[in-house]
């Protein structure tokens, strides 16, 4: 029998009743799985499990004989049907020559370079990913760039405290707590940095008051 491949990326689904199989690319992760097999063995030890819990005596021992010999039978038949599982899925799997990975034909192999996407990635996708990369990073640097604030929404949302009793502030010249006087602090137009006194220009941007 010739030398079995595939001795890595695969999950065994093998039971005492049958034998299945599971295989993945070795770039995406993403596989097949091959169709159930029942074991002869499997059909035979459990007749005489049941056999012998319903009879006992002689059944019993035939069944513990059975058992004996459906381990080494059971291996067989596992290594046969791993190979029949291979056979089954191969058409669907290329082993690149290069990385020597076993990559899924319908997505991670370029069949035009006769290599995996790894070695020779398609220039198409990935020019298109560069582009819709490129795009997403241009509408990051708008969206920083953006003044989503403007002076007066700021000015609004500044809350103040009086200075007396704590209470707080949200314009007037009185406090509506305690009713002492407040000073006013005024804000730039432009830029909405407090201004003291009664400046023509911010000092900050040097917008026109």
């Amino acid at each position: 029998m010739a030398l079995i491949k595939f001795t890595r990326n695969y999950n065994d689904l093998s039971t005492d009743n049958g034998f299945q199989f599971e295989f993945f690319c070795d770039r995406c992760g993403n596989g097949y799985q091959s169709h159930f097999q029942a074991s002869a063995t499997g059909l035979v030890s459990g007749a005489l499990d049941t056999a012998a819990s319903v009879l006992g005596g002689l059944f019993d021992a035939a069944a513990r004989v059975g058992e004996r010999a459906h381990s080494a039978v059971w291996e067989q038949q596992h290594d046969a049907a791993f190979a029949q599982a291979i056979d089954e899925v191969k058409p669907s799997f290329v082993q690149c020559r290069r990385c020597g990975k076993w990559v899924c034909r319908e997505v991670c192999w370029n069949t035009e370079r006769g290599l995996c996407k790894d070695c020779a990635p398609d220039l198409e996708q990935e020019y298109s990913a560069a582009q819709t990369e490129a795009a997403v990073e241009q509408a990051r640097e708008k969206a920083r760039e953006a003044t989503y604030v403007t002076a007066d929404k700021f000015k609004s949302t500044i809350v103040a405290t009086c200075p007396y009793c704590g209470a707080d502030l949200k314009g007037g010249k009185f406090c509506p707590e305690c009713g002492k006087p407040v000073k006013s602090t005024k804000f730039c137009k432009e830029c909405g940095k407090p201004i003291e006194g009664t400046p023509k220009f911010c000092p900050e941007c040097g917008a026109r008051q």
